[in-house]
């Protein structure tokens, strides 16, 4: 399962976001992955949520939407326990304009599918600007 968080700057996507990842260890069975562009929120986290500051891998910061296809691929790869990673700042990370999005977005459905993990993503976009491909994602 995919969700995507859009609105404008400063709407609240990110404490929506951290909500959803704190609530979810109460049912959740698996690991709880959270990566962000930096490590401002690491603290506003239940401990037990995996933190990922993406800034520290130079392959991914600023990357296309392949590459970091590829790093959450890997994720899933070492770690078959992943039940929940939450994204946040996804446009700062990934470089590619939104509206050339759609074969990630149906790649990353289909390894949440295989992989039984969902995807929660922040985009700084007016749900209303969203591209039709990502519209049936938000929540």
């Amino acid at each position: 399962m995919i969700q995507v968080i859009a609105g404008h700057k400063g709407s609240g996507k990110t404490k929506r976001l951290i909500d959803i990842a704190n609530e979810a260890l109460k049912v959740e069975h698996g690991i709880i992955a959270f990566i962000d562009d930096d490590k401002r929120y690491i603290y506003d986290l239940r401990h037990e949520i995996r933190f990922v500051d993406a800034s520290e891998y130079t392959a991914v910061k600023g990357c296309d939407v392949d590459v970091f296809f590829g790093f959450l691929s890997g994720m899933l790869a070492v770690n078959y326990d992943l039940s929940l990673v939450c994204i946040d700042a996804f446009l700062k990370l990934v470089k590619t304009p939104i509206d050339q999005m759609q074969s990630f977005f149906e790649r990353l459905n289909a390894l949440s599918e295989v992989s039984k993990c969902s995807f929660v993503v922040n985009i700084s976009c007016d749900t209303e600007s969203l591209p039709e491909f990502i519209k049936p994602y938000a929540i």
